[in-house]
This record gives C-alpha cells, structure tokens and sequence, in this order.
C-alpha cells in the first residue's frame, strides 16, 4: 500500500470531496523519506538559489527507495507535492531527485534534465538494480 490513509480522509474520499491539504499531510506521514527528501532540496533551493537543487545520493534501503518511487511515479501525490511546495519536481533513476522553481527561466534547464540524453549519461552499474 502506497499511503496509510486515515479513515477520515478515505470517509472524505468517497464523500467526493477531499481536502488537499489533508491528503499533503497524510503523504508526509506515509512516506517520511520522501518528504524529507523534497522538503530538504526545496529548502536547498531557496537558500543556495540557482536554476535546480537536486540529491544524487541512493536512498539507504529498499524501504525508503519505494517511498521515492510512490511518491514520484504517482501523479496525484506527485503534483500534490508540486503544488504544496511551490515547485516542479523532476526525477532519474529511482533516486535522483531534482526540484526546479515555478519560473520559466528554469525550463530550459528542467528539459535538458529530463531528456533523455541526461537520463543516458546518469546511468552507472550500480544503479542497475534500482
């Protein structure tokens, strides 16, 4: 299971209506090493400034690896995420993640991220099995 979703907010859920706020915040329960991933390079980003901020260490487990995979491969918790953050979040290899500011001044840097020849040159034998 991706999230641990309270009963309140599932009861909300099949309202029809559901708070986003309240589901930012049970995305930052479920999946504390994603949040804290996130949460770190948006503060990164703000303090060093710069086009992208972005972390290329491996998670420590297969645990918190999920939690990265889930929370990004979502797009309901993905741009849940975005929007509570202010940011776009970009993402390699089952780790790599990268948050870019809303600005358009950024785009050219966030394309060049995602293509898919950056995605070639980020490849490595020890990331075979991510």
């Amino acid at each position: 299971m991706s999230l641990d979703v309270s009963p309140a907010l599932l009861e909300q859920a099949e309202r029809g209506e559901v708070d986003e706020a309240d589901f930012v915040d049970c995305v930052r329960t479920s999946l504390p090493y994603a949040w804290e991933m996130i949460s770190s390079l948006v503060a990164q980003l703000k303090v060093d400034g710069g086009p992208f901020a972005d972390n290329r260490t491996p998670p420590p487990d297969e645990h918190a690896r999920g939690e990265l995979l889930r929370a990004l491969a979502s797009d309901a918790i993905r741009g849940a995420l975005q929007r509570h953050f202010g940011v776009r979040l970009a993402f390699q290899n089952c780790h790599r993640v990268a948050v870019f500011p809303l600005d358009e001044s950024t785009d050219e840097r966030l394309a060049r991220f995602t293509s898919v020849r950056a995605q070639l040159l980020n490849q490595s034998p020890e990331l075979r099995d991510c």
